[in-house]
């Protein structure tokens, strides 16, 4: 038991019981008497714990009769579970990679307080980020003036005049645009609207909205349930509401990582007799999805339907034709 849980500990023995007795703080901390004395000390004078001795009952306990003192009296994020610690160092490297834009005067204090619990424990907010690290990968740099303008017509109801680039054809087009959510994806932002120039909902990679200017004008309001349904019903962030489902074989050997894969909410799986995985998902649109099962190569091979397993055939000879 470290120090920051025996600190924890000594609380919760004091909040459950109306006295504790020295004997019964070293029986359950299995410390030495001078542990417990320096513990006690960082208790009531680094954090203002009300903590007295009992000369007549013998024991220590909580002293609430100075209710000054005791409103002062706080552990914020003193002991941290492995997932609390996770989701810390998450949150924390989050905040210092996203392109903040709008939120960045609100983003830094909240950067400074996540430090402060950090070092409330045993361990730097340095020592934990130099052992602990979350690496981003693909990662596409977005310009952080069309970020801030998406942002505040998100955030304002309005609509944007913005100027997209197709990444698969070059071309640029106008669009206007209501935003109706922004979405942080696999490293990278996406803004879910309602084009009025296709009259549909469609999803823009932030980083490839080359300007973007808020007007106004009232957005048009797309319900939650219809942007879940026509974006969230199919695999990855190319969604529609009509899909279809793949079926994919994965080797035994295989089957041990992507068994435990979530690919999507409405995903089925189980394990055939030789131990290789069949995974059935939902999808709509198959550029995403025929790009994960690539990356497993000879190991996962799509059963149905024909079209996706012909579509990964003629994507699997481009690539062996270019090292013929």
């Amino acid at each position: 038991m470290d120090r920051t849980e025996r600190l924890y500990k000594i609380i919760q023995l004091l909040e459950n019981r109306r006295l504790v007795t020295r004997e019964q703080f070293l029986d359950t901390l299995e410390v030495s008497p001078a542990t417990f004395k320096r513990d006690l000390e960082v208790l009531r004078d680094r954090f203002n714990a009300p903590i007295s001795w009992d000369r007549e009952l013998h024991g220590y306990r909580l002293d609430r009769t100075n209710d000054e003192a005791a409103g002062d009296f706080s552990l914020p994020g003193l002991w941290f579970s492995a997932s609390e610690l996770y989701a810390l160092l998450t949150m924390q490297q989050l905040l210092e990679n996203l392109q903040p834009g709008l939120l960045t005067p609100h983003i830094a204090p909240l950067q400074q307080r996540l430090e402060r619990l950090l070092e409330e424990g045993d361990y730097s907010a340095d020592q934990i980020r130099n052992r602990i690290r979350i690496l981003q990968m693909a990662k596409r740099h977005l310009n952080l003036d069309c970020f801030e303008s998406v942002s505040r017509a998100l955030l304002a109801e309005k609509r944007l005049l913005l100027t997209h680039l197709n990444r698969s054809s070059g071309e640029e087009s106008e669009r206007e645009v209501s935003p109706q959510r922004l979405i942080y994806y696999r490293d990278n932002w996406y803004l879910d609207g309602w084009c009025h120039l296709r009259k549909a909902v469609r999803s823009f990679g932030v980083e490839a909205i080359l300007s973007a200017r808020v007007v106004d004008k009232r957005s048009k309001r797309v319900a939650d349930t219809t942007l879940d349904q026509m974006l969230g019903s199919g695999y990855g962030i190319f969604s529609g509401t009509k899909t279809e489902t793949a079926l994919i074989r994965f080797s035994p050997q295989r089957a041990r990582w992507v068994s435990q894969e979530s690919w999507h909410p409405d995903q089925q799986g189980e394990f055939d007799d030789d131990g290789s995985y069949l995974l059935k998902v939902p999808y709509s649109d198959d550029r995403e999805l025929i790009m994960d099962i690539l990356r497993h190569g000879p190991d996962a091979e799509v059963l149905e339907p024909q079209q996706l397993r012909d579509r990964l055939y003629a994507q699997l000879q481009k690539s062996a034709a270019l090292y013929q």
